[in-house]
């Protein structure tokens, strides 16, 4: 059956033979990421852009004891910041050491003085407060005169030799360093920081495969004292782990960091931090590898994304390196890219190696499990059980990392969503890549694998049953195994799955098995193989490769409805918009009512007002100001704007969400999310050369993930909004239009051009990658929306909004004249 092959120019017959999975220039089925549990994000505060969390009590460091002194900070959008040999410091404040000169001595912590963790996180309402407030605030001024010198020009860190330096206390030490700016020790001790927390990692895991190598469990005997050789073994190998251990490593109490620093390292904070510090002695290669290294964990960081651009044109680097990347991952990515290229050869190398790569770090996960456990259901030090009771509560725990461990290799590093169905997905493509390069029996073997997981894949069993075809009279198809290394990790996940069922079910345990091969869509091309095949046609079959679909959302998408006022124009829908769930429409406001608001809006902006106060929250090139709803009925009821026109702001968001609701079809109320007026303002002399964004490109509900062509759906994101939608007040600036990408982020699929009363409204999701072109003339001012299906997360300043005019109409009309949308009501 003809059809046109995706991005080409001549027609592709789907002729016999087996059908591609995958489409060319797309990853795989790799479905989006999971949402997390809403009951997690419902206390979560509504915000901008976010940025990078800083060890608190460190943020108050400054150069002097004045407390009006500016702190320095790692993520600041300051240009001072981003050019060698410039740091920035408040009048009055002595300037830091000149960083080419020798370092003063900077101290990294003795391993003695921690043995209980020193807490890096700031604590709960004390952002504001000065270190030496805090109960352990004189601990950290007396560090310097505490501890051996170290990290210093031309020296070494304390401990060398002897017991492994917690990485905590290097962390910390680190950190100091940098706001007293002594960059050299910084760099240094927060690059013992990681070279410790990995050293630290290694050794366990060494000493515990050692240990198993060693002494092996004895199996328990019968009777009374059947119990011992099993016991006797356990002690054994729990010795021969010791003392392993403690000569490399000290007291193990020594390596317990606290929650927040590891969460810190999780999210690659450590790295910002470095960028930092080798940006300031302008070594330029390492800062753009720590850059990179920090942002692929936090893809939603705008100001390390300009960072990185800003390296590729100063030092001209263009490949970057990930210090953390996880080898099987990156083999894995390099595979799906030779395939989609269809290099099969070279995928087969790389997925192959992903493969090995994978099962090396399946074993590890395994092993680094066997360490302590959190009991989370118990006071620890009240904690009364029997022998077999504890011996179950602490192996349950055990047993559940283990179990997990498949989540976590399918997980790239400083996320918390795994790819779905990451290790199938890997025999998945070998089976095709095999059959594409003629070695049918590799084929067979990977397509059985695959239907390990997924017996029911009637895609797969017919590509079997076609290389079955390929191989009869060659020899027997039915020699071909599946893989054995696959039989057997999915033979032991389904025994830890059945054991944890059965503490559940019999010891009172909590436990909720996942979904960890799950899944998604339908067939990647529409045409169906022939059956009963047995030989390939004489010019081998010729493939319709499709392109792949988005996942299946959980509601059934809509558009087309009416648009409620006559005066509303409509312009484009989804389709010529070349996207999914999108409108542009004219005429939403007339422009009197324009003019009105761009009145209202020059009375309550203030600069930074939604961006946590950055003035430049996105750009250093433009100015940021804003207002919501409530402010604006707050300062119409007090007389500092017109009331009519401050009331006018809340009338016009509700025909806009009016408008969207009755758009898209939606069988449900929508509510807002967050409204905001904001105008961006291009800065004078900053416009020369400019090639930034005003916006960068972003998903709304999800953390746009280019590389990796996924958008994750989860926290910092705001993954309960559904719909979004920008009504413009004007057209009198240059730059700014707005633009719809693919997930690449680079490939422009619309542009549009703002103006009075126009707006566009689209669906939150990765399926709507946007962002905003440069402002670099004049003042761009526009009414952003976001709404939800969720009324656990409406906006809380509408509600109080709707109360106020709720009030006003009771106070000019009766009941009945109410402008208030009733479903808005709780």
């Amino acid at each position: 059956m003809p059809a046109a092959r995706e991005g080409g120019t001549g027609p592709g017959v789907h002729g016999a033979g087996p059908r591609p999975r995958h489409c060319i220039g797309r990853p795989p089925p790799e479905s989006r990421a999971r949402s997390p549990d809403p009951a997690a994000l419902r206390t979560v505060a509504l915000r901008p852009a976010p940025t990078v969390r800083t060890p608190g009590h460190l943020r108050t460091v400054t150069h002097c004891a004045v407390s009006s002194c500016r702190r320095a900070d790692p993520t600041a959008a300051d240009s001072t910041a981003r050019t060698p040999g410039l740091y920035r410091h408040a009048p009055g404040c002595s300037p830091p050491p000149d960083p080419t000169a020798p370092s003063p001595a900077t101290r990294c912590p003795h391993p003695s003085l921690y043995r209980t963790p020193l807490p890096i996180a700031r604590p709960a309402g004390a952002a504001g407060m000065a270190a030496g407030s805090r109960p352990w605030g004189a601990l950290l001024l007396l560090l310097p005169l505490l501890l051996p010198a170290a990290c210093r020009a031309g020296g070494v860190c304390a401990g060398e030799g002897g017991p492994l330096e917690p990485f905590d206390a290097l962390y910390a030490t680190g950190v100091e360093a940098y706001y007293g700016g002594d960059f050299a020790g910084a760099a240094r001790c927060l690059e013992r920081a990681l070279r410790s927390r990995r050293e630290l990692r290694d050794t366990r895991l060494w000493c515990r495969r050692l240990c198993r190598g060693q002494v092996r469990l004895a199996a328990p005997g019968p009777g009374v004292g059947g119990d011992l050789p099993f016991f006797s073994s356990v002690l054994r190998r729990a010795g021969c782990v010791r003392r392993c251990e403690e000569p490399r490593l000290g007291a193990s109490s020594r390596h317990r960091a606290a929650e927040e620093v590891r969460a810190d390292f999780q999210r690659r904070v450590p790295y910002s931090y470095l960028q930092r510090a080798y940006i300031q002695l302008n070594k330029l290669e390492e800062a753009a590898n720590a850059a990179h290294t920090f942002f692929m964990a936090n893809p939603e960081h705008m100001e390390i994304q300009q960072d990185i651009e800003n390296y590729k044109n100063t030092a001209g680097k263009v490949r970057l390196i990930d210090r953390e990347a996880k080898q099987h991952m990156e083999d894995y990515s390099a595979g799906v890219k030779h395939y989609d290229k269809e290099e099969y050869e070279l995928a087969i190398d790389f997925l192959e190696s992903a493969l090995k790569g994978y099962y090396s770090e399946d074993e590890d996960c395994q092993i680094m499990c066997e360490g302590p456990q959190r009991f989370e259901e118990h006071e620890y030090l009240e904690y009364k059980a029997g022998l077999y009771e504890a011996i179950a509560d602490h192996y349950m725990q055990v047993l559940a990392c283990k179990h997990d461990c498949v989540r976590e290799l399918a997980t790239r590093s400083g996320r918390i969503s795994p790819i779905e169905n990451f290790l199938p997905l890997h025999y998945d493509y070998l089976q095709f890549a095999y059959y594409r390069v003629g070695d049918y029996v590799k084929a067979l073997e990977c397509a059985k694998s695959y239907l390990l997981f997924h017996p029911d894949d009637e895609d797969v069993l017919e590509n079997a049953s076609y290389y079955e075809g390929l191989l009869e009279g060659k020899m027997d198809p039915d020699t071909v195994k599946p893989r054995k290394e696959a039989k057997t990790l999915l033979r032991r996940h389904k025994l830890e799955s059945h054991l944890l069922q059965v503490a559940a079910a019999g010891l009172g345990y909590t436990y909720t098995e996942p979904n960890y091969w799950n899944r998604y869509g339908a067939r990647q091309d529409e045409h169906s193989v022939p059956s009963s095949i047995s030989s390939e046609p004489e010019e081998g079959p010729r493939l319709f490769l499709a392109k792949k679909p988005m996942p299946k959302p959980d509601r059934e998408l809509k558009e087309g409805g009416p648009l409620l006022y006559s005066d509303v124009k409509f312009v484009y829908n989804s389709q010529q918009l070349n996207g999914t769930q999108r409108v542009l429409l004219d005429n939403v406001i007339s422009e009197e009512q324009c003019r009105e608001l761009h009145r209202v809006a020059s009375g309550i902006m203030l600069a930074g007002d939604g961006y946590r106060g950055k003035t430049s929250p996105h750009t250093p090139n433009e100015r940021f100001e804003g207002a919501t709803v409530l402010k604006a009925l707050k300062y119409g009821y007090e007389g500092r704007v017109p009331l009519k026109s401050a009331r006018l702001f809340y009338d016009i968001s509700e025909k806009a969400r009016r408008i969207v609701e009755s758009y898209f079809m939606l069988n449900s109320t929508l509510y807002f999310s967050y409204t905001h007026l904001v105008c961006r303002t291009a800065l004078s002399g900053q416009q020369e050369r400019r090639n930034d964004l005003s916006h960068p490109i972003h998903a709304d509900n999800c953390l746009l993930d280019p590389e990796a062509n996924e958008c994750w759906k989860e926290p910092p994101a705001y993954t309960f909004r559904d719909y979004s939608a920008l009504l413009y007040m004007n057209a009198d600036f240059e730059g700014g239009e707005f633009i719809f990408t693919e997930m690449d982020a680079k490939t422009v699929t619309a542009s549009i051009k703002p103006k009075c009363g126009r707006m566009i409204s689209f669906s939150s999701g990765g399926e709507n990658p946007h962002g905003v072109k440069a402002v670099t003339k004049g003042q761009r001012c526009a009414v952003a929306l976001w709404f939800t299906l969720d009324p656990l997360y409406r906006e809380l300043e509408r509600i109080q909004a709707d109360e106020v005019i709720a009030m006003l109409d009771q106070e000019h009309l009766g009941p009945s004249e109410m402008n208030i949308n009733p479903k808005d009501e709780l």
